[in-house]
C-alpha cells in the first residue's frame, strides 16, 4: 500500500511536470507562445484541483503540502494558492477502533481506565491527527482541577506515511529545481527540508504541549488571551491532552453578536496578538485558521466586555531569529511611516530580493502604493476602480513581469500565518483597517528602539545632508565620464525587451527552418525517398533541440 502511495505521488507530479514543459517551453518556442498565455490560467486551475482531489484522497503529507504550497504566493500563481486555501476543511476522520487501539497501546491500559466518558465522534479532524472530547477519572487528585479534556490523537501509521511522502516529494523536488523560473525564486530541496523538519516536529505531540507552555507564559499577564493547559500525565508523543477550553469559533459571527460581543474589538484584539507575538515574544502560533481560535464569553455576572481570546493547537509554532526580527521591525515603521526607501532596506535585512532586482524601480512602486492605498480599509481597498489597478500595472508592467522577490524559509510560516490572519480580521470587520491599527505599535517600536519621532527626523536629515555633501563629487564624476565619452544609460527594462525581441526573431527564423525540413522529410518519405527522408528529419530533430534548449 505504502509503494502504491509512492508511485502514486510520482506520477502524479511527473504527468504535471510533462504538461508544463510542454506547454510552456516547447510550445512557446514553436511559435506558439499566445496559444500557451491564453489557456494558462485554466490549465493552472486544472492542475491546482487535480491536486486538491489527491490531497483530500491520500491525507497525510499531501494535505501539508497543499497548505504550504497556498502560502507561497511568491512562486506560485493566484489561481493554485486560491485553489488549495481551504485544504484544512476538508480531512476525513478516522474510524473510531484504530484511534481507541492506538491510545491503548500508548497508556497500556483499556480506554475504560483511562477516562470516565470519550465521545467516539471527532470534534474536529486534520491532515495528522483528530480531536475528541473526553473526561478524565476524578479520583486523580494531579489532574482534578481540568476534569474536562480535549484528547489530540493522531492518525494511525502516520509516521510511515510522512517517510514515504516526503521521499517521494524530494525527488520531484529534483525535478521542479531544473526548471529555472522556479530555480529563479526558491531552492526546492532546501525548501523541502526545512518543511520536513517542521512537520517531524507537528508529529511529535511532546514538542507541541512545550510550545503550548511556552505561549501560555509569554500571554500569563495578560487575562484576556486563554491557552489551555497541558494535561502532562497523559500525554505522550502521539497522543495530546489538554484542558478543554472550546468556546465560540472565531467565524461564528453570528453567535459572537449574540453574546454582546463587537466583532471589531475581537479582530483588534487578535492583531495585537499577534504583533505582540512577533515583536515582543518573537514566538507566535502559526497556524491562525478558524479552527484553532475561539472567543470565550464572560461569565455569568461579569461584565459582558471580559470575554477572552483563545488559542488551541500549538503544532505549528516558530521562533523568530534575530535577523529576521530586525528586518520585520524595519518593514512596520516602513509602513508606519510610509517610507519606500526604509521598506526597501527591510526586503534587503529580509533577504526577499533576488540580486538583479532593479533597486530603483522597486523603490518607486512602494512610493507609489504608500501614496495611493495607504490608510484605505480593505472595503475600500476592494471598491477601487479597475482601472486605478490597470494603470499601476501599465506603469510598473516590467517590475510585475520579473517579480524579483524571493522567500526564504525562515518566513514562510509567517507569511502563511499573517495571510490567514488578514482574512480571519477582514471576515470579523470588513472595515478593518490595518493601518490604522499598526500605526500605534510603529510609535511603541520606535520608541523601544530609542527611535522616536524626533529621533527619525534627525535620522533623515542627517541622510539628506549627506546626500548634499556627495553631490559635487558626483556631478563632478559625470562630467568627467561625459568628456571622456564613458557616459552609458542604462535603461533596464528596455534592454530586456530587446534581448527578447532578438531571441524571439531567432527562435521564429529557425522554427520556419525547421517546419520546411520537417514538411520536406514527409513529402520525401510519401516519395519513397528514405535516405532525403532520413536527413531531412534529423536536421529538422537538431534544429527542434537547438530551439529548445536556446534562451
Amino acid at each position: 500500500m505504502l509503494r502504491r502511495r509512492y508511485y502514486r505521488i510520482l506520477l502524479f507530479f511527473a504527468r504535471t511536470i510533462f504538461g508544463i514543459i510542454w506547454w510552456e517551453m516547447i510550445l512557446p518556442k514553436l511559435g506558439l507562445r499566445r496559444l500557451s498565455r491564453a489557456t494558462r490560467s485554466d490549465r493552472i486551475t486544472r492542475i491546482a484541483r487535480r491536486f486538491r482531489a489527491l490531497a483530500v484522497q491520500m491525507g497525510g503529507v499531501m494535505i501539508k503540502v497543499g497548505q504550504f504550497l497556498s502560502a507561497r504566493l511568491d512562486v506560485l500563481p493566484r489561481e493554485v494558492t486560491d485553489e488549495l486555501m481551504g485544504l484544512q476543511d476538508e480531512v476525513q476522520p478516522e474510524p473510531f477502533e484504530p484511534i481507541k487501539a492506538l491510545i491503548e497501546e500508548e497508556f497500556g491500559k483499556p480506554l475504560e481506565q483511562i477516562f470516565d466518558e470519550f465521545d467516539p465522534i471527532p470534534f474536529a479532524s486534520a491532515s495528522i491527527g483528530q480531536v475528541h472530547i473526553a473526561r478524565l477519572h476524578l479520583n486523580d487528585s494531579q489532574i482534578s482541577e481540568y476534569p474536562d479534556v480535549v484528547i489530540k490523537v493522531q492518525r494511525p501509521h502516520i509516521e510511515e506515511i510522512v517517510k514515504i511522502d516526503l521521499s517521494a516529494l524530494q525527488i520531484v523536488g529534483g525535478w521542479v529545481q531544473k526548471y529555472k523560473p522556479i530555480r529563479k525564486h526558491a531552492d526546492v530541496p532546501k525548501l523541502l527540508n526545512e518543511f520536513s523538519t517542521t512537520l517531524y516536529e507537528e508529529i511529535d505531540y511532546i514538542h507541541e504541549g512545550k510550545n503550548a507552555e511556552i505561549f501560555k507564559e509569554n500571554f500569563k499577564e495578560l487575562t484576556y488571551v486563554r491557552v489551555p493547559n497541558v494535561i502532562w500525565s497523559h500525554t505522550t508523543k502521539r497522543v495530546l491532552t489538554l484542558e478543554n477550553v472550546l468556546a465560540i469559533k472565531i467565524t461564528d459571527y453570528e453567535l459572537i453578536e449574540k453574546a454582546g460581543i463587537d466583532r471589531s474589538a475581537v479582530a483588534k484584539r487578535l492583531f495585537n496578538t499577534y504583533l505582540k507575538q512577533i515583536f515582543e515574544d518573537r514566538f507566535f502560533h502559526a497556524d491562525p485558521h478558524p479552527g484553532n481560535l475561539f472567543v470565550q464569553p464572560a461569565n455569568d455576572g461579569e461584565d459582558p466586555e471580559n470575554w477572552k481570546l483563545t488559542f488551541v493547537d500549538f503544532g505549528m509554532a516558530d521562533t523568530l531569529e534575530d535577523k529576521t526580527y530586525e528586518g520585520l521591525k524595519e518593514a512596520v515603521l516602513a509602513v508606519g511611516t510610509q517610507d519606500a526607501s526604509r521598506l526597501l532596506k527591510s526586503y534587503q535585512i529580509l533577504e526577499v530580493l533576488l540580486p538583479d532586482a532593479d533597486l530603483e524601480l522597486l523603490e518607486r512602486a512602494s512610493q507609489r502604493v504608500f501614496d495611493r492605498f495607504w490608510g484605505k480599509s480593505t472595503t475600500e481597498l476592494m471598491s477601487m476602480h479597475a482601472r486605478e489597478a490597470h494603470e499601476f500595472m501599465k506603469d510598473f508592467e516590467d517590475l510585475l513581469y520579473e517579480m524579483p522577490f524571493q522567500a526564504p524559509e525562515n518566513i514562510i510560516l509567517l507569511g502563511r500565518c499573517v495571510s490567514i490572519l488578514s482574512g480571519i480580521c477582514t471576515g470579523l470587520d470588513p472595515n478593518f483597517n490595518v493601518f490604522e491599527n499598526l500605526v500605534p505599535y510603529t510609535g511603541k517600536l520606535a520608541g523601544t528602539e530609542g527611535e522616536g519621532r524626533w529621533s527619525i527626523i534627525w535620522s533623515e536629515i542627517t541622510r539628506m545632508f549627506q546626500l548634499v555633501l556627495r553631490l559635487p563629487t558626483r556631478a563632478d564624476n559625470l562630467i568627467t565620464r561625459m568628456e571622456q565619452g564613458r557616459l552609458d544609460v542604462r535603461v533596464p527594462a528596455l534592454s530586456r525587451e530587446m534581448d527578447r525581441m532578438r531571441r524571439s526573431q531567432r527562435k521564429t527564423t529557425t522554427a520556419i527552418i525547421f517546419t520546411a525540413f520537417l514538411l520536406s522529410g514527409v513529402q520525401f518519405y510519401l516519395a519513397g525517398e528514405v535516405l532525403f527522408s532520413s536527413v531531412s528529419a534529423g536536421v529538422a530533430l537538431i534544429l527542434l533541440i537547438w530551439i529548445m534548449l536556446s534562451r
